[in-house]
């Protein structure tokens, strides 16, 4: 049995590939803003990611690995980048969804923690407030 949270697993490996990406790409002298909104939601990630190859190995499962790279966003501007930061949240903010309807108990409550984390950081890149962000 394949655990509920593998695929989010997968997509904080992506997430956390691309805000490095962006990371590198966004000027803190110009944008300090920008860039500190991308490190936070770096980190977040990672503590994600962190969590969830907890939860998994737990649960007597291994961890889905990263990928070797993922796609680069197309992003130069600061408008690209915080547009692309915004897809990630975005991205981010699905998978949680699909996670609470996967799972039960404390998982369920740690996935909507998640995507009520991750909804509120859509909105330092741009985003607006939903109903149900992500779904």
């Amino acid at each position: 049995m394949t655990h509920p949270l593998q695929s989010v697993l997968a997509g904080e490996h992506a997430a956390m590939w691309v805000l490095s990406f962006l990371g590198g790409r966004v000027s803190r002298s110009s944008s300090a803003a920008l860039a500190d909104a991308i490190t936070l939601s770096y980190r977040t990630h990672r503590s994600r990611r962190d969590q969830l190859n907890l939860l998994i190995r737990d649960a007597g499962e291994e961890p889905v690995a990263a990928e070797v790279a993922y796609q680069a966003p197309a992003a130069a501007t600061n408008d690209e980048i915080r547009a692309a930061a915004l897809a990630v949240e975005q991205a981010g903010t699905a998978l949680y969804g699909e996670a609470i309807s996967t799972t039960s108990g404390p998982l369920r409550a740690w996935a909507l923690r998640a995507l009520a984390d991750s909804a509120v950081r859509q909105l330092s890149f741009g985003g607006l407030p939903e109903p149900t962000p992500g779904l």
